[in-house]
């Protein structure tokens, strides 16, 4: 579990976030949306640490991150999952050797044993056939499932998702998200996604936070969006005709 309290980041003088308190459970799908400028991805870099908050604390199943020195920080990232919006794989390496990279570099398994976890990630993601292949060689959406076998190599409490399906055609990004949401429940992690895409909120939206010029505007489940009566939120989800007429239709069931 991930608890945000009374968190603030500034630029310059000016407040980028402001005052967000939230709680993200293990085993459940977390997304964050809003729109650009919004402060969605200053809080991601913020939760993962590659930015500092002035105030406020982020706490890592009761463990303040921000109070920690740089050996506890370290530790802890080893137990963080990422997965990158261009999926950030090495073009010089085949699949196996691009999942095996986090293993080499913390696990101090045989390399036998190292190689055998990366075999069994390539299998949990249906790429056992593509490990000899370099990244050019596949597909985009193969190369995400490459970035997912990579993430969760080293078994991590917590994964991180920015923007996953980035990208990729409709068909495709919900392979990505149901392969998201089957692994964030198998080992039950704590999974962020930050996201733009309407349909992933639809489908795997089990808790979602909203983030609106700095603030939390609302947060709630994909079902809890249809009886929102947050302006902003409404005026973000339902921008389109699609999205407005399923919420309609919910209404009317209602």
């Amino acid at each position: 579990m991930i608890e945000l309290k009374g968190l603030y980041k500034s630029f310059e003088g000016k407040e980028v976030l402001k005052d967000i308190n939230t709680t993200f459970e293990n085993g459940k799908t977390n997304l964050i949306i809003g729109q650009s400028g919004s402060g969605k991805t200053v809080l991601m870099k913020c939760i993962v640490g590659l930015l500092t908050p002035e105030r406020g604390e982020l706490l890592y199943d009761r463990r303040n991150f921000l109070a920690m020195g740089k050996r506890e920080k370290k530790e802890l990232r080893r137990e963080m999952g990422m997965i990158f919006q261009s999926a950030a794989l090495f073009d010089s390496m085949t699949v196996l050797d691009n999942v095996m990279f986090p293993l080499n570099m913390f696990s101090n398994d045989t390399l036998r044993d190292r190689q055998r976890r990366a075999l069994f990630c390539l299998d949990r993601v249906n790429l056992s056939e593509a490990q000899d292949k370099y990244p050019g060689e596949i597909s985009g959406g193969m190369q995400k499932r490459v970035a997912i076998a990579r993430a969760i190599a080293l078994n991590p409490q917590y994964l991180f998702c920015d923007e996953p399906n980035s990208g990729l055609d409709p068909k495709t990004s919900l392979v990505i998200d149901e392969l998201i949401q089957d692994i964030t429940k198998e080992y039950n992690m704590t999974t962020l996604i930050n996201t733009h895409d309407m349909n992933s909120v639809m489908g795997i939206g089990e808790k979602i936070i909203f983030i609106y010029e700095g603030r939390k505007g609302w947060e709630g489940t994909k079902e809890e969006i249809f009886t929102s009566t947050c302006e902003e939120l409404n005026n973000f989800i339902f921008a389109s005709d699609l999205f407005r007429k399923v919420k309609e239709a919910e209404m009317k069931k209602r």
